[in-house]
């Protein structure tokens, strides 16, 4: 009957141990440090549940220093306790004390179980609460941060704010990175915070965080991104991250006469073609009087309009550079077509199309009769007339022929010429008197 007592109770130890072993829990093997590991694990629980987290160091420290491989758990609520306990104190050095007890929870946790993937962030987040007025403490929590995007691919959007601002201190008190670095940080959690914005979440106080905290560098402007950015893209013209930066902040910063800028963008042109890029590098290239240029991109960005609004801004902006190149039929033509696709253009193409007339008397006249040479200013007084410009009607009208030149020419009001030149248009005879 003993032999059969003594074998119960070791199949009971037994399977009490596949029980512990199965939850996780890894007490001693000597019943005294196991009945105290109980004992304590138990006490620290009961005092931490009732917020008595300065208490609940004691029983809790014992444990981690004896039996750290008992269980995750004394590490899970182990930073509950000690974050919990540098809240209720009020000694500053105590304080400091109990939150650097908080970071070495968790580098001990990740020595144990490996498990760092599950909790770098959380880790990250509570470093930056604690250090971030500690001018010497900066690098670990950023550490924390950047390794927390090393194994996840990324950090719950909601700490984006926080990662920055360590960044922003870390420069502010040790120029820690490049003006490019602080760029490729930012813009890096700007996308993951667009990738939040895509599921769903509203991003709008981290993102206007991370542009105060970037303006408040002072790093960019004009010349930073010219002078510094610029040379970079023009030593590298494949790098495409970089092209995006500087049209970027470009844009942002209204920085749009800078080689970087075109550069930028005609990077960007060349991988996503489409009408805005074809639009803005024509006006930079406008700027430049490089007509030939302009005229080429006008067209391509003709082909790439998506409406009729667009198409007929492309020939308008094509009409003036045909007018500017001594092209009037072809400026003519362009600007007819850009009234024909937006109707709104109308005035402005008619006034246009008057103001050559007007411009063209030197260059048509034929000199043998000032009636006929002087019929393209009537010419011109019927296309401001369609363009509602009263104005450039009278100034029209007052070099229209005389009655004494049709009369000395033998002929009248109301009689139709033909205006020859580019122009070719019939008109009837009117005269200024």
């Amino acid at each position: 009957m003993k032999i059969k007592s003594t074998l119960l109770g070791l199949a009971a130890l037994l399977l009490a141990g596949m029980v512990q072993a199965q939850d996780g829990w890894n007490f001693p093997s000597d019943p005294a440090q196991e009945a105290k590991a109980r004992e304590l694990n138990a006490a620290y629980t009961d005092l931490m549940n009732s917020d008595q987290n300065v208490e609940a160091t004691r029983p809790l420290h014992w444990l981690l220093v004896n039996v750290p491989d008992l269980n995750p758990s004394i590490y899970q609520n182990g930073v509950k306790v000690y974050d919990g306990a540098s809240k209720a104190t009020t000694d500053e050095a105590q304080k400091r004390v109990y939150q650097d007890s908080v970071i070495a929870i968790y580098n001990k946790r990740g020595e144990i179980y490996g498990d760092e993937k599950d909790w770098i962030e959380n880790k990250a987040y509570y470093g930056y609460q604690y250090y971030k007025g500690d001018k010497d403490m900066l690098a670990g929590p950023i550490a924390d941060f950047e390794k927390a995007m090393e194994l996840n691919g990324t950090i719950n959007y909601q700490l984006t704010a926080a990662y920055f601002d360590l960044v922003y201190r870390n420069y502010a008190y040790h120029q820690a990175y490049t003006g490019e670095e602080i760029l490729e940080i930012h813009d890096k959690l700007n996308k993951m915070l667009d990738e939040a914005a895509a599921e769903g979440k509203d991003v709008t106080s981290q993102k206007g965080t991370l542009e105060q905290l970037l303006v408040a560098m002072e790093l960019i402007d004009c010349d930073f991104i010219e002078n510094t950015m610029g040379p970079k893209l023009a030593a590298d013209p494949t790098n495409e991250v970089l092209a995006n930066q500087i049209f970027n902040y470009s844009v942002q910063y209204k920085c749009f006469s800078s080689n970087a800028f075109l550069q930028a963008l005609e990077i960007k042109h060349a991988k996503e073609p489409s009408f805005s890029t074809s639009q803005v590098i024509a006006m930079r290239y406008m700027q430049e009087d490089d007509a030939a240029k302009a005229e080429e991109m006008w067209n391509q960005a003709l082909t790439l309009a998506e409406n009729d609004a667009q198409k007929s801004d492309a020939q308008m902006e094509l009409a003036k550079i045909y007018a500017k190149q001594g092209k009037k039929s072809a400026a003519r033509s362009a600007a007819k077509e850009a009234a024909n696709l937006d109707s709104s253009k109308t005035s402005d193409v008619y006034s246009m199309i008057a103001g050559m007339y007007m411009n063209s008397f030197n260059d048509c006249k034929g000199g043998t009769s000032r009636v006929k040479d002087y019929a393209i200013y009537i010419a011109a007084y019927n296309a401001y007339q369609k363009a509602g410009d009263s104005s450039g009607m009278s100034q029209a009208r007052a070099r229209f022929p005389s009655k004494e030149e049709l009369f000395t020419e033998g002929m009248q009001a109301g009689q139709t010429v033909s205006v020859g030149c580019w122009v070719g248009e019939t008109v009837t005879l009117a005269t200024r008197d």
